[in-house]
């Protein structure tokens, strides 16, 4: 496949291979920023009495930080073929820090929902860092790069549930955005010292960069096609996560709010993935990988189906390996896009995300109906189904050259 023609020339970090310590940033950055939109998911209960929101509408709080997040994934992150990006990074903190003030303060539901949103929306920083670091890294180590960066935040998406209810239950639910408030500061600080410049040259305005969007989803079937891969992936993880709490409740485990936390904590194991699929990528792996990291999930769910009526464990070790196939697929489909033209990286990754985003936001809604009409059995089922469907697709892709 041709790469996307060229129309911006980065005149920096471009060829400057990052250390160690770099990439360490980059990754912790990332866990940071993006554990942002999770936090408030295991809070609801606590949150919305707290605020005079009714449990009909408690819903919202997820839905408008995840409409935030998409939003800015296709209206801010392609930016990042436009300007500095440092700055853009910490711009986007910024905002991010001030709604975190927000939400820690409000009183009111109207006030907390709009703060939600706009915590969305700041979280995109954290995929312009991916992009920095995708700029920095040659063309022969890219995937193990970005592998390492997207560890940290698969880290940051997977800690922040148990990590957030740990502190809400000691220091309540207010605590959770104010202790995360002081850490952008920090990290906010870091990055200003640290990290470098790129600075796009740039030969679009911004509504013809946002306009290219369509153009670059009709024109480039690889990004449709990783799209579609992580579409479904995403919406067995997100899928799994919404209801497993729900069965780890219930009378056959009967855990505690700590015990779930706990769960999801040994879960987050799943992220060592992240730094294997790059280096598979690097070697020319990625077709492989893809079908293996595809097939993993599908069996993820039969080994889930198992540990739901029989095992605990069985039903821990499904969740670890379900991680491992959607992030080694995701790192993997990042660097493909990575690969296809340096100038259009930003529009190409926030379509990818905002894409699969809304993948797992189907995998989201069914949750808790499908436990509710089918038990845990009929959440396996629809968990297999997505990543059967990806198969599908798989079987009709040849092996792609970069």
């Amino acid at each position: 496949m041709k790469t996307i023609p060229e129309t911006t020339k980065d005149i920096t970090v471009t060829n400057i291979y990052p250390s160690r310590a770099l990439i360490f940033l980059l990754a912790c950055s990332c866990g940071l920023i993006v554990a942002n939109l999770y936090y408030a998911q295991p809070l609801i209960g606590l949150i919305a009495p707290d605020i005079h929101l009714s449990p009909v509408a408690s819903g919202l709080i997820v839905t408008l930080t995840q409409i935030g997040y998409c939003l800015g994934l296709l209206l801010l992150v392609p930016l990042s073929d436009l300007l500095e990006n440092r700055k853009l990074v910490l711009w986007g903190m910024g905002g991010g820090l001030l709604t975190l003030i927000a939400a820690a303060l409000s009183q009111t539901a109207m006030v907390f929902l709009f703060s939600c949103f706009c915590i969305g929306l700041g979280s995109i920083s954290a995929q312009i860092l991916i992009l920095v670091a995708a700029h920095m890294a040659p063309a022969e180590v890219r995937g193990r790069v970005v592998g390492k960066v997207m560890s940290g935040l698969l880290i940051g998406i997977m800690m922040a549930r148990p990590v957030s209810s740990f502190i809400a239950a000691s220091l309540g639910w207010r605590s959770v955005y104010e202790l995360s408030a002081v850490a952008m500061v920090i990290l906010m600080g870091v990055l200003w010292r640290l990290l470098p410049s790129r600075v796009p040259e740039a030969q679009q305005h911004y509504p013809e960069l946002i306009g290219s969007l369509w153009k670059l989803f009709v024109h480039t079937p690889e990004l449709r096609r990783r799209a579609a891969y992580q579409a479904t992936l995403f919406a067995s993880f997100s899928l799994y996560w919404t209801a497993v709490p729900l069965i780890l409740a219930s009378p056959r485990f009967g855990l505690t709010q700590n015990g779930i936390g706990l769960f999801a904590l040994v879960g987050g194991a799943g992220a060592v993935a992240a730094p294997i699929a790059g280096w598979l990528a690097d070697h020319g792996k990625s077709h492989l990988t893809t079908g293996l990291s595809i097939t993993i999930v599908a069996l993820a769910f039969l080994l889930a189906w198992y540990g739901g009526l029989h095992s605990l464990v069985a039903l821990l070790v499904a969740g670890v390996i379900l991680d491992f196939g959607v992030q080694t697929n995701l790192v993997v489909g990042q660097r493909t896009l990575f690969s296809l033209g340096e100038h259009a990286r930003g529009r190409l990754n926030g379509l990818f995300i905002a894409i699969f985003f809304l993948g797992g936001a189907v995998g989201s809604a069914l949750a808790s109906v499908s436990y509710n009409y089918g038990g845990w059995p009929l959440v396996c089922v629809i968990g297999m189904i997505f990543p059967i469907l990806a198969l599908f697709l798989y079987s009709t892709e040849k092996p792609f050259k970069f």
